[in-house]
């Protein structure tokens, strides 16, 4: 490879990681191209990038972005996929892809700035999905205010029960 073509290699790499929401690494050692490659179709559809980059050029790009800590994790056949998206969702991709190939081996990765290890990143695919997320959230939020309503809702209606009585027993009484 080129001195340019490094240094193309480099530049669009470290902007992809200034920009990511959350990166891994992991081994591919052994992965068959043709399997490579349909990884990096089913991942590119979730908004996930699968590089494969010596790791100097790699090293080279982390200097200076947010997820600079990497770069000592990267000995060996290694890839890195940068989520730009949703973190949780590219975590699950991904433990799915090293559970139906064993020879892709998660090692470590970082959200935002923050590195995490392999328990980490499981733990991270193991989140419900962001909109269920945001539902119970919000189920959360409206609870005490529902709770109030019905509370408030409570006064009328047992006023309105004490009266249905009092004119109850006032029928009764004169009948």
């Amino acid at each position: 490879m080129e001195k340019a073509q490094k240094v193309t290699v480099v530049d669009d790499l470290k902007e992809k990681l200034s920009r990511a929401d959350a990166t891994f690494v992991a081994e591919y050692q052994g992965i068959k191209a043709v399997e490579m490659n349909e990884m990096r179709r089913a991942l590119r559809a979730a908004s996930i990038d699968l590089k494969v980059v010596r790791n100097t050029l790699s090293r080279r790009a982390l200097k200076g972005t947010p997820v600079e800590a990497l770069s000592g994790h990267l000995k060996g056949p290694m890839a890195i996929a940068i989520s730009y998206k949703d973190a949780a969702a590219a975590a699950k991709a991904l433990t799915q892809f090293a559970k139906d190939q064993p020879k892709l081996k998660l090692k470590v990765g970082t959200l935002g700035s923050k590195v995490i290890s392999l328990d980490e990143i499981k733990g991270l695919a193991e989140l419900p999905p962001r909109e269920v997320l945001l539902g119970r959230m919000l189920g959360s939020m409206m609870s005490p205010v529902s709770g109030f309503a019905r509370v408030l809702s409570g006064v009328p209606t047992k006023l309105l029960y004490a009266l249905n009585a009092i004119k109850d027993q006032k029928a009764a009484i004169s009948a």
